[in-house]
Protein backbone atom coordinates (compact mmCIF):
# COMPACT_ATOMS: atom_id res chain seq x y z
CA UNK A 1 0.00 0.00 0.00
CA UNK A 2 1.53 3.25 -0.83
CA UNK A 3 1.24 6.52 0.95
CA UNK A 4 1.72 9.04 -1.21
CA UNK A 5 1.30 9.67 -5.46
CA UNK A 6 4.20 11.05 -7.05
CA UNK A 7 3.86 12.15 -10.66
CA UNK A 8 7.30 12.30 -12.87
CA UNK A 9 7.11 15.07 -15.45
CA UNK A 10 9.60 14.82 -18.90
CA UNK A 11 9.61 17.85 -20.69
CA UNK A 12 10.66 18.14 -24.70
CA UNK A 13 13.16 15.87 -25.84
CA UNK A 14 13.75 13.35 -22.89
CA UNK A 15 11.52 10.98 -25.39
CA UNK A 16 15.16 10.81 -26.92
CA UNK A 17 17.05 9.70 -23.62
CA UNK A 18 19.65 7.34 -24.64
CA UNK A 19 19.70 8.35 -28.20
CA UNK A 20 19.94 12.23 -28.09
CA UNK A 21 23.89 13.27 -27.18
CA UNK A 22 24.47 10.04 -24.62
CA UNK A 23 27.57 11.95 -24.40
CA UNK A 24 25.51 14.94 -22.26
CA UNK A 25 22.75 12.90 -21.04
CA UNK A 26 24.03 9.29 -21.31
CA UNK A 27 22.80 6.06 -22.48
CA UNK A 28 19.71 5.37 -20.15
CA UNK A 29 16.48 5.54 -22.37
CA UNK A 30 13.21 6.61 -20.72
CA UNK A 31 11.84 3.54 -20.37
CA UNK A 32 14.92 2.06 -18.32
CA UNK A 33 14.52 5.18 -16.17
CA UNK A 34 11.12 4.72 -15.53
CA UNK A 35 11.42 1.09 -14.40
CA UNK A 36 14.55 2.42 -12.08
CA UNK A 37 12.09 4.97 -10.28
CA UNK A 38 9.50 2.20 -10.18
CA UNK A 39 11.34 0.43 -8.20
CA UNK A 40 12.74 2.38 -5.87
CA UNK A 41 8.96 3.75 -5.50
CA UNK A 42 8.29 0.24 -4.45
CA UNK A 43 10.70 0.18 -1.97
CA UNK A 44 9.73 3.85 -0.83
CA UNK A 45 6.22 2.12 -0.67
CA UNK A 46 4.64 5.27 -2.34
CA UNK A 47 2.96 5.78 -6.20
CA UNK A 48 4.54 6.22 -9.10
CA UNK A 49 3.31 7.84 -12.27
CA UNK A 50 4.72 9.38 -15.73
CA UNK A 51 4.22 11.68 -18.28
CA UNK A 52 6.49 12.65 -21.53
CA UNK A 53 5.51 15.61 -23.42
CA UNK A 54 7.04 17.34 -26.24
CA UNK A 55 4.34 20.09 -25.91
CA UNK A 56 3.46 22.55 -23.22
CA UNK A 57 0.16 22.70 -23.39
CA UNK A 58 -0.33 18.71 -22.45
CA UNK A 59 2.69 19.29 -19.68
CA UNK A 60 0.55 21.94 -18.28
CA UNK A 61 -2.57 20.08 -19.06
CA UNK A 62 -1.39 17.51 -17.39
CA UNK A 63 0.02 19.16 -14.08
CA UNK A 64 -3.68 20.69 -13.79
CA UNK A 65 -5.47 17.26 -13.94
CA UNK A 66 -2.79 15.80 -11.42
CA UNK A 67 -4.62 18.80 -9.46
CA UNK A 68 -8.15 18.59 -10.12
CA UNK A 69 -8.95 14.53 -10.66
CA UNK A 70 -6.14 13.41 -9.07
CA UNK A 71 -4.57 13.09 -5.60
CA UNK A 72 -0.84 13.63 -6.29
CA UNK A 73 1.20 14.67 -3.70
CA UNK A 74 4.17 15.52 -5.33
CA UNK A 75 6.15 16.41 -8.61
CA UNK A 76 9.27 15.39 -10.33
CA UNK A 77 9.69 17.78 -12.99
CA UNK A 78 12.78 17.62 -15.72
CA UNK A 79 11.10 20.42 -18.04
CA UNK A 80 13.96 20.69 -20.71
CA UNK A 81 14.37 23.11 -22.49
CA UNK A 82 10.82 25.19 -20.71
CA UNK A 83 12.93 25.58 -17.68
CA UNK A 84 14.45 28.61 -19.79
CA UNK A 85 11.46 29.74 -21.61
CA UNK A 86 7.92 28.89 -20.09
CA UNK A 87 6.60 31.42 -17.57
CA UNK A 88 3.50 29.48 -18.49
CA UNK A 89 4.80 26.29 -17.05
CA UNK A 90 6.01 28.27 -13.65
CA UNK A 91 2.36 29.36 -13.53
CA UNK A 92 0.88 25.73 -13.42
CA UNK A 93 3.28 24.40 -11.24
CA UNK A 94 2.30 27.77 -8.31
CA UNK A 95 -1.21 27.92 -9.50
CA UNK A 96 -2.04 24.11 -8.39
CA UNK A 97 0.70 24.57 -5.08
CA UNK A 98 1.66 20.42 -5.47
CA UNK A 99 5.09 20.86 -4.06
CA UNK A 100 7.92 19.56 -6.77
CA UNK A 101 11.75 19.15 -7.20
CA UNK A 102 13.33 20.32 -10.50
CA UNK A 103 15.52 17.41 -12.29
CA UNK A 104 18.35 18.20 -15.01
CA UNK A 105 19.99 15.03 -15.64
CA UNK A 106 23.00 17.77 -16.85
CA UNK A 107 24.77 20.78 -14.81
CA UNK A 108 23.01 23.20 -16.57
CA UNK A 109 25.40 25.93 -14.94
CA UNK A 110 28.30 24.51 -16.82
CA UNK A 111 26.31 24.65 -20.41
CA UNK A 112 25.94 27.35 -22.48
CA UNK A 113 24.81 31.13 -20.85
CA UNK A 114 20.98 30.89 -21.84
CA UNK A 115 20.67 27.63 -19.63
CA UNK A 116 21.58 28.96 -16.64
CA UNK A 117 18.19 30.59 -15.92
CA UNK A 118 15.41 28.67 -14.68
CA UNK A 119 12.18 30.01 -14.36
CA UNK A 120 11.18 27.20 -11.79
CA UNK A 121 13.98 27.07 -9.71
CA UNK A 122 12.53 29.52 -7.05
CA UNK A 123 9.04 27.59 -6.59
CA UNK A 124 10.94 24.39 -6.69
CA UNK A 125 11.38 22.81 -3.17
CA UNK A 126 14.72 21.64 -4.77
CA UNK A 127 16.51 21.39 -7.81
CA UNK A 128 18.87 18.43 -8.80
CA UNK A 129 21.62 19.15 -11.28
CA UNK A 130 24.47 17.27 -13.12
CA UNK A 131 24.06 14.10 -11.69
CA UNK A 132 22.71 12.24 -14.37
CA UNK A 133 19.78 9.79 -14.33
CA UNK A 134 20.96 9.33 -10.80
CA UNK A 135 19.50 12.63 -9.84
CA UNK A 136 16.27 11.57 -10.63
CA UNK A 137 16.27 8.83 -7.88
CA UNK A 138 17.85 11.38 -5.51
CA UNK A 139 15.13 13.26 -6.23
CA UNK A 140 12.42 10.90 -5.51
CA UNK A 141 13.56 10.04 -2.12
CA UNK A 142 14.21 13.42 -1.07
CA UNK A 143 10.40 14.09 -2.29
CA UNK A 144 9.21 11.62 -0.48
CA UNK A 145 11.17 12.34 2.49
CA UNK A 146 9.82 15.80 2.96
CA UNK A 147 6.27 15.22 2.04
CA UNK A 148 6.39 12.40 5.21
CA UNK A 149 8.07 15.21 7.13
CA UNK A 150 4.53 17.35 6.60
CA UNK A 151 2.20 16.60 9.20
CA UNK A 152 -0.65 17.99 7.30
CA UNK A 153 -0.76 15.05 4.88
CA UNK A 154 -1.03 12.74 7.79
CA UNK A 155 1.95 10.44 6.49
CA UNK A 156 4.35 8.30 8.99
CA UNK A 157 8.18 7.94 8.99
CA UNK A 158 9.68 6.83 12.43
CA UNK A 159 11.16 9.94 13.78
CA UNK A 160 14.71 8.53 14.01
CA UNK A 161 14.35 8.26 10.43
CA UNK A 162 14.04 12.00 9.55
CA UNK A 163 16.59 14.71 8.96
CA UNK A 164 16.43 17.66 10.66
CA UNK A 165 16.20 20.91 8.31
Amino acid sequence: MSDAAILVINGPNLNLLGRREPEVYGSTTLDQLEERLREDARRLAVGVEFFQSNHEGQIIDRIHKAFLEEKIDGILINPGGLTHTSVALRDALLGVKIPFIEIHISNVHAREPFRHHSYLSDAAIGVIAGLGITGYRFGLAALVERLRSRTDLGLYLPESNRNSD
